[in-house]
C-alpha cells in the first residue's frame, strides 16, 4: 500500500455575481407579476398569494450574502427566473467540461504536474450536464490525460465520495495520479421562484490532484490518513428530473423537477449524523475532535456548520476552526468543502490535522482526514 497525498487544488470561479439585494429585487418583481396574474383566484381563496423575500430573511436563514453564477440575466429576469445558456454543438467543448478543465489546470499547476501523468479522472457532481458520454471522459480528452474517467453523483457529498475512490486507487497501486473534479452548475437545477430556496446555490468548479506521496513534488502536500463514507435514505432533499420523465408523460417544468428540500427536517436530522460521523471516523484513527486544527465542512448553512462543530468540540465556533466561504459563494453542492480547503489552509503547519467533510441528499456524509506534510 502506498501513502497518498493531495498535492494540488484548483478553483474555477464564474465572472458574474448576484448579490442578495439583486436577487430579492428580481424575486419580488416575479411575485408581483404572479399575484397580479392570479388575482382573481387569490381573492376567491383558491390560491395562496406568493410572499416577498428580503435580504434580512436570506442572511438570517443561511448566512449567504452573494453567489457566483455562469449567467445572471436570465436568473434576474422576472419573466424567466433561471439562467439562459446557449446550446453548443456536439463537436464543441461542453460548458461543464470547460469549467472543469479550467479548475483542473489550476490544480495541476499547484501540483507541478502535466496533464499527461493523470491516469484517472473522476467527475463528481450533484448534477451532470448529460447522460453520456461521461463528462469525465470529455474532460480527460480535453486535458490530454491518460487512463480512464467516469462520472459519479452522491449529491452534495460527491467530492468526498470521489476522494475515497481516488485514495483507494492510488493506495492500492491501481493508479498513480488521479484528478477529482467537481463542476457544479447549480443555477440550472435551482428553483429560483421558490422563496424557501431561491437564494441557496451558486456555480463553481473545484479540482484536486491525488497522487502517490513518493511521486509528489509539490511544495505543499496533505497526506490522506483515512476516508469514511455513509448513506441513509431520505426524501427530504430531492430532484426528480431525469430521462424517465418523458416516458411518464410528466411535466418537465413541474416543481419536483428542480431542487427541493424540507429544510427544517434536514437541519434537525443531518447535524447529529454529520457530527457523529466525524467523531467516529477520528476515533478509528485514535484521534479526538480536539486534535483537529481545521474543519473544512460542506457549505450549506451557517447555523448547521456551527452546530456540527459545537457538538464536536463543545464550544463556540470561530472561522479559524471552521472557515466559512458560503457567504461569498453560497451553497455550491459538492464543491463547498473543497473551496474551504482550497482557500483556508495556507496558515497551517506541518503535522497539523484537518477534516474535509460533506453532507447532503441521500442522506450522504463523507469525511477525509488529512495531515500537512
Amino acid at each position: 500500500m502506498h501513502s497518498v497525498v493531495i498535492s494540488g487544488t484548483g478553483l474555477y470561479q464564474p465572472l458574474h455575481t448576484i448579490t442578495n439585494a439583486e436577487l430579492v429585487q428580481a424575486f419580488n418583481a416575479y411575485v408581483d407579476l404572479q399575484n397580479a396574474e392570479h388575482a382573481q383566484a387569490i381573492a376567491a381563496g383558491e390560491r395562496e398569494p406568493l410572499v416577498h423575500s428580503s435580504v434580512e430573511f436570506i442572511e438570517k436563514a443561511s448566512g449567504i450574502k452573494q453567489r457566483y453564477v455562469l449567467e445572471k440575466d436570465g436568473v434576474l429576469d422576472p419573466t424567466r427566473m433561471y439562467p439562459r445558456f446557449k446550446e453548443r454543438p456536439d463537436d464543441q467543448l461542453s460548458l461543464m467540461a470547460e469549467i472543469a478543465v479550467d479548475a483542473a489546470q489550476h490544480a495541476l499547476k499547484a501540483a507541478g504536474k502535466p496533464a499527461s501523468v493523470i491516469d484517472a479522472v473522476l467527475c463528481a457532481s450533484a448534477n451532470m450536464q448529460r447522460a453520456y458520454p461521461a463528462m469525465a471522459v470529455e474532460i480527460q480528452h480535453a486535458l490530454g490525460a491518460g487512463g480512464y474517467g467516469f462520472d459519479m453523483n452522491v449529491a452534495c457529498s460527491s467530492a468526498t465520495f470521489a476522494l475515497e475512490q481516488a485514495y483507494n486507487a492510488v493506495r492500492s497501486g491501481a493508479s498513480k495520479c488521479v484528478l477529482v473534479i467537481n463542476p457544479e452548475i447549480t443555477s440550472a437545477h435551482l428553483e429560483w421562484r421558490d422563496r424557501d430556496c431561491h437564494f441557496i446555490f451558486g456555480d463553481v468548479c473545484t479540482a484536486l490532484i491525488v497522487e502517490r506521496a513518493d511521486l509528489a513534488t509539490a511544495p505543499e502536500q496533505w497526506e490522506i490518513l483515512g476516508t469514511h463514507l455513509a448513506t441513509q435514505f431520505s426524501n427530504n432533499i430531492r430532484n426528480n428530473f431525469g430521462f424517465m420523465n418523458r416516458a411518464e408523460d410528466s411535466d418537465p417544468l413541474a416543481r419536483d423537477k428542480t431542487f427541493r428540500q424540507e429544510g427544517r427536517k434536514v437541519f434537525k436530522e443531518v447535524v447529529p449524523i454529520a457530527a457523529a460521523h466525524i467523531e467516529g471516523h477520528l476515533a478509528t484513527l485514535d484521534r479526538q475532535p480536539s486534535d483537529v486544527k481545521r474543519y473544512w465542512l460542506h457549505q450549506a448553512n451557517l447555523g448547521m456548520n456551527q452546530l456540527v462543530i459545537k457538538k464536536l468540540v463543545g464550544g463556540e465556533v470561530g472561522a479559524d476552526l471552521a472557515p466559512l466561504i458560503l457567504d461569498e459563494f453560497a451553497n455550491t453542492a459538492s464543491a463547498g468543502s473543497i473551496i474551504a480547503f482550497h482557500r483556508h489552509r495556507a496558515d497551517l503547519k506541518a503535522g497539523d490535522l484537518g477534516v474535509i467533510c460533506s453532507f447532503g441528499a441521500g442522506y450522504s456524509v463523507g469525511s477525509v482526514v488529512v495531515k500537512k506534510r
